[in-house]
């Protein structure tokens, strides 16, 4: 009689233990210094791109985070990835037919440098509606990374997240509140255009003060006021001309959050996110202009495919 095992190994994602030392100033320092040498160019919309608009940017990279949010991937895949998309356009013109495959294979690499289990080429064709094969994703991504010089660790604003948050008198409990809101800021700028002229440092700093005046937490601890908060922001980066900068910052997150944050928080991990919903509902309606610049895509059973129209 043939003897079965059972098999009660469970799966679980192993991490490394958090390490003091990599939170210092002397660390803070380089990352500072580090995250200059991976910026994209802010214009090149009008200076590199002849088919790709600030809308179809939109568009992919919404589709980007809910891919990410439906595979739970860690939360600096997706704007690890969405920094390899803009520095990738700020080089090379690419065609808007081409687009999805770029960022998928953006996700399929910023997978890769922060994920224990990555992403697979065949899984990121399935959210395509399999309009790319997986021959063609791996093809690319021999291209992003040349295009990119193999400079694949760029600096994400969740690495600065940490070390203001570790130098912040706040109760252990309150950090991991205002940690999971700065990320959901996070993630929110990474689709929108008009934050590609920040460095990380600025968006995670300014990410930090919105999710701290969203929350019930300053009148407790006047550490928390704004005014002390920007300041102490402000040296931790080192710059005191950085004042006014991350209070513009702020003003935008809060013009670009305040009416997003709270639905986009409740679909993290989610399976059908509204903010996905809203961007589909925008696009089932084609736009044409005289070059037949339409934004078109279609929904397929929970994917996405990015397609471009023809001249009228």
């Amino acid at each position: 009689m043939a003897h079965q095992l059972l098999c009660c190994e469970v799966e679980t994602i192993r991490r490394a233990y958090p390490d003091a030392n990599l939170l210092n100033d002397r660390v803070l320092r380089a990352m500072l210094k580090a995250e200059e040498t991976c910026a994209p160019s802010v214009s090149y919309f009008k200076c590199v791109q002849k088919e790709i608009l600030p809308s179809m940017r939109k568009i992919v990279a919404t589709w980007m985070l809910e891919v990410c949010e439906e595979q739970k991937c860690e939360e600096e895949v997706f704007p690890l990835a969405m920094n390899y998309l803009d520095r990738f356009l700020s080089l090379e013109p690419v065609k808007k037919s081409r687009l999805q495959l770029l960022g998928a294979t953006c996700m399929f690499v910023a997978s890769k440098m922060k994920e224990t289990i990555p992403l697979t080429a065949e899984k990121l064709c399935i959210y395509t509606d399999n309009s790319i094969r997986p021959d063609e994703l791996l093809q690319m991504e021999l291209v992003l990374v040349n295009k990119l010089k193999w400079n694949l660790a760029a600096m994400t604003p969740h690495d600065f997240i940490e070390h203001f948050l570790s130098k912040m008198p706040v109760a252990e409990e309150n950090k991991q509140i205002i940690r999971k809101h700065a990320q959901t800021f996070v993630a929110l700028c990474a689709t929108d255009v008009k934050f590609i002229s920040n460095p990380p440092s600025m968006v995670a700093a300014g990410s930090v003060l919105a999710a701290v005046q969203g929350l019930p937490l300053g009148s407790s601890n006047s550490f928390l006021s704004y005014p002390r908060l920007t300041r102490f922001l402000s040296k931790v980066i080192k710059c005191d001309a950085v004042s006014d900068r991350l209070r513009r910052s702020y003003a935008g997150l809060a013009g670009l959050l305040s009416n997003r944050v709270l639905e986009t928080s409740s679909t993290r991990g989610s399976k059908a996110s509204s903010l996905m919903g809203n961007a589909m509902a925008r696009a089932k309606a084609p736009k044409r202009d005289g070059g037949g610049r339409g934004v078109p895509c279609v929904q397929t059973q929970g994917t996405w495919s990015y397609r471009a129209l023809a001249p009228g």
